[in-house]
């Protein structure tokens, strides 16, 4: 069979499979979007703005959120996706008994260490939720909020860089964007 073929039918069930988990959730947005929508951007933004080809990273971009936010579990990834895939999702899953502080804290302390996949998509991922903090911000966020979100995903974004250029130099962009955008909020 045509790689390619594996490969689109790969992205096509990962994106399907995210879907159902997600379809009841949405963004913290004021128009309440549905949650599909940041996984496919970040997915996206790997292979438009980074150049990512590997379809593993970007199926785990799609389900990256799965695991975290529904009730998928890392068996039902790797039975449907294989182990290299959910091991990626577990790479960047939250472990949500913790208190948010102490999830927050171990995103940056694991990023250091984290596998070059999951670098690019924490990157990927911050880029997308910096995006739409401008875009259409959570509803009753105050600046400080978003200034304090800024200063974190710069923390985890810090370790994740050297990977991949093109995600580095979009990153790069977008804080220096959303700084000048805050800063007009001031």
């Amino acid at each position: 069979m045509n790689t390619s073929v594996n490969e689109s039918s790969l992205l096509l069930q990962a994106a399907a499979f995210a879907a159902e988990k997600h379809r009841h959730q949405r963004r913290k947005d004021a128009a309440a979007s549905p949650y599909i929508n940041h996984p496919l951007a970040v997915a996206w933004l790997l292979s438009s703005e980074g150049g990512v080809r590997d379809s593993d990273l970007l199926a785990a971009a799609l389900l990256h959120d799965t695991v975290e936010d529904t009730d998928a579990t890392l068996v039902e990834l790797e039975q449907s996706f294989g182990p290299a895939i959910s091991a990626l999702v577990a790479e960047v899953t939250d472990d949500k008994s913790l208190p948010k502080h102490r999830r927050k804290a171990l995103q940056i302390e694991h990023a250091a260490h984290a596998s070059a996949s999951a670098k690019q998509l924490k990157i990927a991922d911050k880029i997308a939720n910096i995006r739409d903090i401008l875009a259409d911000p959570p509803a009753g966020w105050p600046l400080e909020r978003k200034l304090e979100y800024l200063d974190w995903a710069e923390q985890v974004a810090r370790c994740c860089r050297g990977i991949n250029r093109a995600l580095d130099a979009r990153w790069d962009a977008t804080i220096a964007e959303a700084r000048r955008a805050l800063k007009t909020e001031d």
